[in-house]
């Protein structure tokens, strides 16, 4: 077709044409109705309230005022009725009661036929709600005044089906009426179940009838949706009554019973999700229902927890719905999920056993070396459980990979794991057949670590070898050889582990940390077996962070974790060595040299030669001490005029030197440890007085110093030593002018200061903020 005008325009055209005929027609319609409105107005109507306009806020539209007063309406009506059966039939003969029940029933019944005729809807809806309330007063009064000596349950049951039918007709009949059918399926779930009360029924046959009245809701919800919410209702109190049933059957014959009535459940359930794919839940409670009866037939004659594998192995069929392309969509997933829910509540039950089999492990910290295996008796032993944990992990490794789903994956590593480290404990093999079982199971959890590609179980696989080496390396400290057997194998396997290229690079940095750890740990328990005293265990502790310092480079990229676990063993051999002076001291120079030693490197200058500065400087004080010295001035002034002038010629050589890096190490050799002594870490030989007067002295004058040099070394070492002195001779009269005055001083200047620091909060920030731009400037 030839278009005058390119297609992109006509397109825009026409899109703008149909918009505005959308919103003429749009206007008509409201138009139409309007006039309609005004058709049926009262002929004295004033003119003006029919004008089309929105509605005032607060005013009520027309359709919600009529819904109020037609429910109102159908209220009074309603009581109305009942209060005339209830009070005023007993007032009437025979004939009265029978003509009253015809006529009203009859007029009721006939009512809504005019009114929906005419297009009062509404109207016609609130007169049959009215009219199915008389029809249950008159079986109400039926009941009352012709059968009193039936039984009241059983004519329940039999007035229920009777109105169910009726409704339903009356219904069908005028399907205009939208109360009449959800009334009737309201009616329909009381006939079988009060039948079922009323023979006295056990909690089967309550049950079968609970589903049969659900079985007829679901036919039902194929032409009425109301009918579906009672039926999955009442289809769950069959199936938990077949349940409980079933679980308190003493033998697998008493179980046959619920077994029927939940396969007829687990039926029903599958052909709701057959017929109506939405109804995913109703599979799923089939799925479940299955299982309940088959493994509920088994239980009886089985321990619980061989119940608990009995019921997983009748799960497991569900998960293969997954791969039959022949079974809906609906009912393929919520079998699946049913095994998965079965799966997983398994998986629940051999955890709860595995747990305190893990934890008894801590019990052989009462007595290290002691030989005393903890005992079994706390938790499940037996085959069972671990039987449960390796099917489940079956399963959710099969899942992870006919679905692709990641966290089944990491489901299986950890389920497989679980059930291979506690099942040599669990079984009650030999102590030695236990703790070589599970560091194997370890090491392969530390292989998969190493070796997975996916994120995910490489991190489940790191996880369960790191908790599996803390359980048996707290266990092997049950005896002497069992302790360096697993420690050297595990720290020999994490060195080899780390030294692995292909794994990722948190998992050999991790491996690194262990090994460091166990190889700490190794030469701790050798010192204990030697019988040295815990002060000397630090020193073939020092071995540790000597041979990492030595390695250096070699070490790859796990150089940085392995210093960092290196460095901690380090600080171990120092707690170690605390309880001697003599022996602090001389780990404390070790591992000044082990410092030293990293410092020759490039990379490691800076932090290696401050530490061992700091760890040289801190062995000569201990030395010091323990040599009974108490004016500590007298070996620190020495080192710190040369200090100073190696500084002071370093500055004029490089302008570009830090402060800190050319005075801080000589004015901190001796303002440090003068500061120690004020405060008392020596006592005696000089004054009480002089000491203080001297040290802040010195502190004010490198203070003006750093000051007028622009130097903020001096100017913050000295400030910070002058305040700290300032306070320490200060403190003892301030303690006695705050003893002396009343308690509340203290509260109400705290609040003052507060408020004043608050009302010029934007000022202090902005002082603040200058302070420090001033520090950084100085050299």
């Amino acid at each position: 077709m030839n278009t005058p005008i390119p297609p992109v325009e006509e397109l825009a055209l026409i899109d703008r044409e149909l918009a505005r005929l959308d919103a003429r027609r749009l206007y008509l319609l409201g138009r139409r109705d309007w006039l309609l409105r005004l058709l049926h107005q009262p002929a004295t109507a004033p003119a003006d309230l029919a004008a089309p306009g929105p509605a005032r806020p607060g005013d009520a539209s027309a359709p919600s005022a009529q819904n109020v007063l037609l429910t109102l309406g159908a209220v009074l009506l309603a009581v109305a009725a009942l209060a005339f059966t209830l009070l005023s039939w007993g007032s009437l003969g025979i004939a009265g009661r029978s003509a009253v029940l015809a006529a009203v029933t009859a007029a009721a019944l006939a009512a809504p036929v005019p009114l929906l005729r005419r297009g009062l809807g509404s109207t016609a809806e609130s007169v049959a709600a009215v009219e199915l309330l008389l029809t249950v007063l008159d079986a109400y009064a039926l009941y009352a005044v012709g059968m009193p000596g039936t039984d009241g349950t059983a004519y329940t049951a039999g007035a229920a089906g009777v109105l169910a039918a009726v409704w339903a007709g009356y219904g069908l009949a005028l399907p205009k009426l939208r109360i009449a059918l959800p009334a009737a399926v309201l009616a329909a779930q009381f006939p079988l179940p009060l039948a079922a009360l009323a023979a006295q029924g056990g909690p089967l046959e309550i049950g079968w009838a609970l589903l049969a009245t659900a079985a007829l809701d679901g036919a039902l919800a194929l032409r009425a949706r109301a009918a579906a919410v009672p039926g999955a209702l009442l289809g769950v109190g069959a199936l938990l009554t077949g349940a409980a049933a079933s679980w308190s059957a003493a033998s697998a014959a008493e179980a046959v019973g619920p077994a029927g009535l939940l396969l007829a459940g687990a039926a029903l359930g599958a052909a709701a999700a057959w017929r109506e794919p939405r109804a995913r839940a109703a599979a799923l409670a089939g799925g479940l229902a299955a299982v309940v009866a088959l493994g509920g037939v088994a239980r009886p004659s089985l321990g619980p927890a061989w119940a608990v594998v009995a019921h997983l192995l009748v799960a497991l069929p569900l998960l293969a719905a997954v791969r039959v392309d022949a079974i809906p969509a609906a009912v393929r997933g919520g079998l699946a999920r049913a095994g998965a829910v079965v799966a997983a509540a398994a998986a629940a039950a051999g955890c709860s056993a595995v747990v305190p089999a893990l934890v008894a492990r801590i019990r052989v910290l009462d007595g290290v070396w002691a030989v005393t295996s903890p005992a079994r008796d706390a938790y499940w032993p037996g085959w069972p459980i671990p039987v449960t944990l390796l099917i489940t992990a079956g399963a959710a490794w099969w899942l992870s990979r006919t679905l692709s789903r990641p966290e089944a994956a990491v489901a299986a590593v950890v389920l497989a794991w679980a059930g291979l480290f506690t099942a040599p404990e669990l079984l009650g093999l030999p102590v030695a057949a236990v703790f070589a079982a599970q560091t194997a199971v370890t090491g392969a959890a530390g292989v998969l670590a190493l070796t997975s590609r996916a994120r995910g179980t490489g991190i489940a696989a790191a996880a369960c070898a790191l908790a599996g080496a803390v359980n048996v390396s707290v266990g092997a400290l049950d005896g002497r050889a069992a302790t360096f057997a697993v420690w050297g194998l595990l720290g020999a396997g994490c060195a080899a582990g780390a030294a692995y290229g292909p794994a990722p690079r948190r998992v050999r940095s991790g491996a690194a940390v262990c090994a460091v750890g166990y190889a700490t740990a190794v030469l701790v328990a050798g010192a204990a077996v030697a019988d040295l005293a815990v002060v000397w265990w630090a020193l073939p502790v020092l071995a540790v962070p000597a041979a990492v310092a030595a390695l250096g480079p070699r070490l790859g990229s796990v150089r940085v974790p392995s210093e960092i676990a290196a460095a901690a063993a380090g600080a171990l051999a120092v707690v170690l060595s605390a309880g001697r002076t003599g022996t602090l001291a001389l780990v404390l120079a070790l591992a000044g040299v082990v410092c030293a030693g990293a410092a020759v490197r490039a990379d490691r200058r800076a932090p290696g030669g401050w530490a061992a500065g700091a760890l040289f400087v801190a062995a000569t004080w201990v030395r010091l001490a323990d040599s009974g010295v108490t004016a500590p001035e007298a070996y620190t002034l020495p080192v710190t005029v040369p200090a100073l002038a190696v500084g002071f010629l370093r500055r004029r050589t490089d302008p570009r030197a830090s402060s800190w890096t050319a005075y801080g190490p000589g004015l901190a050799a001796t303002l440090l440890p003068s500061l120690l002594a004020v405060l008392g870490g020596f006592s005696g030989g000089v004054g009480n007085w002089l000491r203080p007067l001297l040290l802040g002295l010195a502190a004010l004058a490198v203070t003006l110093v750093g000051a007028q040099r622009r130097l903020q070394a001096p100017l913050l070492l000295g400030g910070a030593v002058l305040a700290v002195v300032a306070l320490h001779e200060l403190a003892p009269y301030v303690v006695q002018v705050v003893g002396a005055l009343p308690r509340w001083v203290a509260p109400a200047l705290a609040g003052l200061l507060l408020l004043a620091v608050g009302a010029t909060y934007e000022k202090r920030l902005r002082d603040a903020r200058r302070l420090r731009e001033a520090i950084a400037r100085l050299g």
